[in-house]
C-alpha cells in the first residue's frame, strides 16, 4: 500500500465532495482526514454526527454538487454503500461506483469514469477504504471504447432532468 498519494491534476482541479449517513459517519470523518492531508479540498455535505438520519439528504447533495460541476468527485458512505450509490446513480451526470476492493476502484475510473465512489462502513475498514481511495484517486479514465459506452448511458437519459 503506498503511504501516500500524488493525485491527477484532473482528480485535484476541484474540490471533494464528502457525504454520508449516521452509519458512514466516522469512516467520512477518517476519510476527510486523509483527503486534507494530502492537500486535497474537500467539502463536507453531512451528516454532523452520529444522530440517525437519512441517506439520500447527503447522497443527493454531494451528487448534485457533482452534477453541477462544483466538486470534481464525490465520496459517500453509508452502512452498507449500496443505499447511497441508488441515490447517486438518480442525478445525471453521475458515474457512482460501489467499491469493495481495490481492483474495482481501478476499473471504475478507467473503465467507467466513475466521479463519485460509494463505500460501506461496516464492510470497509478505515486502511481498506484508504488503499481504495488511493487507487480511486490515481487512476485515469482510459477513454476510447469506454467512452463511447458512457455516452450511450448519458444519451439514454436525454429528456430527463438534470437530477433525474
Amino acid at each position: 500500500m503506498k503511504s501516500g498519494f500524488i493525485v491527477t491534476n484532473q482528480a485535484n482541479s476541484g474540490a471533494m465532495a464528502l457525504g454520508s449517513d449516521h452509519a458512514g459517519f466516522e469512516l467520512k470523518q477518517a476519510i476527510k482526514d486523509l483527503l486534507t492531508a494530502q492537500g486535497l479540498s474537500v467539502q463536507d455535505f453531512g451528516t454532523f454526527s452520529l444522530d440517525s438520519c437519512d441517506y439520500p439528504d447527503y447522497a443527493r447533495k454531494v451528487a448534485e454538487a457533482v452534477s453541477q460541476g462544483l466538486c470534481h468527485r464525490g465520496i459517500l458512505v453509508c452502512g452498507s454503500g449500496v443505499g447511497v450509490s441508488i441515490v447517486a446513480n438518480k442525478v445525471r451526470k453521475v458515474r457512482a461506483a460501489l467499491v469493495s476492493e481495490v481492483e474495482a476502484a481501478v476499473l471504475s475510473r478507467q473503465h467507467n469514469d466513475a466521479n463519485v465512489l460509494c463505500l460501506g462502513a461496516r464492510s470497509t475498514s478505515e486502511a481498506r477504504a484508504k488503499e481504495i481511495i488511493t487507487a480511486w484517486l490515481t487512476t485515469e479514465f482510459e477513454g476510447g471504447r469506454h467512452q463511447r459506452r458512457i455516452d450511450k448511458i448519458e444519451s439514454s437519459r436525454q429528456g430527463e432532468t438534470l437530477f433525474g
